[in-house]
């Protein structure tokens, strides 16, 4: 069995493997593709196709679009995209100075209540890639201000914290139909993650299937086997195809690694086969 991953972050956003050394971890792997989807940007995955083709492996050009519906911040994977495309390049830009606005919020906040914090001081830290909440996570911990990682969702960014600012998000019906429209295949991304109930669950997926949605991630990393036949059945309902991915971040998520999650995950090519038949 061909094995693939389409599910997989770098350091351009928050995961701790550079392109190379995911496509190096990849072939120790044994796997014969795997989507880079970094958070709102497109910015490694030429450097990874570059490592990848000394190799017998393929790059699936993604990305996790963030996007906002009734007060949860869901994501829309997108597959195949045309790293080319105008249309696509211009709102992937848009997100980028958006999230960057909110950032510069969110250190003028820890700024004001004396903590040692500054964009010059994240951008030594951690360069010009694509700030999520856990670099600053990562960042309040290096300095002392919480004992680990995690910590720092429960007592300063996390969704209810002092300071934790809300993006200026858009839909994820917008999300889906310009994956559609600029040539890429749309995923929901793990659907559990939302803690949405069950009819909530199904009139999103509803609506974003008339949106254009052309998949569900039923194969994840902390998915049981309950939930994954749950999806499943939710996506035959639809009509909708099975994505799988292990969302791996490196050190991030210490116990997910790439294309096997927490160990048992095996997610083959002919779901990507059967994605690309449905586009």
């Amino acid at each position: 069995m061909k094995l693939i991953d389409l599910h997989v972050h770098s350091t351009y956003s928050d995961g701790t493997f550079s392109p190379a050394e995911l496509v190096d971890h990849a072939v120790q792997k044994g796997l014969t593709a795997f989507a880079l989807t970094d958070h709102d940007t497109i910015s490694g995955i030429r450097t990874a196709q570059t490592a990848a083709s000394k190799h017998n492996l393929e790059i699936i050009p993604g990305i996790e679009f963030s996007t906002a519906y009734k007060g949860k911040d869901i994501h829309i994977l997108g597959l195949d995209i045309d790293c080319q495309n105008i249309r696509f390049l211009d709102a992937v830009e848009e997100l980028r100075e958006e999230r960057e606005h909110r950032n510069q919020k969110m250190i003028d906040r820890m700024a004001a209540d004396g903590i040692d914090i500054s964009v010059e001081q994240m951008r030594d830290a951690f360069g010009d890639t694509i700030w999520t909440r856990a670099h600053f996570a990562r960042y309040l911990a290096d300095h002392g201000y919480v004992k680990e990682i995690w910590d720092a969702f429960q007592t300063h960014i996390g969704d209810h914290c002092k300071y934790y600012i809300p993006r200026d998000l858009s839909s994820p019906f917008q999300a889906v139909r310009l994956i559609r429209e600029t040539g890429g295949i749309p995923i929901l991304a793990h659907p559990f993650q939302y803690h949405l109930i069950e009819t909530d669950l199904i009139d999103l997926v509803k609506s974003l299937k008339r949106s254009g949605l052309l998949g569900i991630e039923a194969i994840y990393s902390t998915h049981s086997q309950v939930q994954e036949n749950e999806l499943r059945k939710i996506a035959r309902s639809f009509g909708l195809c099975i994505s799988g991915g292990s969302d791996f971040h490196g050190v991030h998520k210490p116990t997910i690694d790439l294309g096997t999650g927490k160990g048992n995950l095996k997610i083959p090519y002919e779901l990507l086969e059967q994605l690309r038949a449905a586009k």
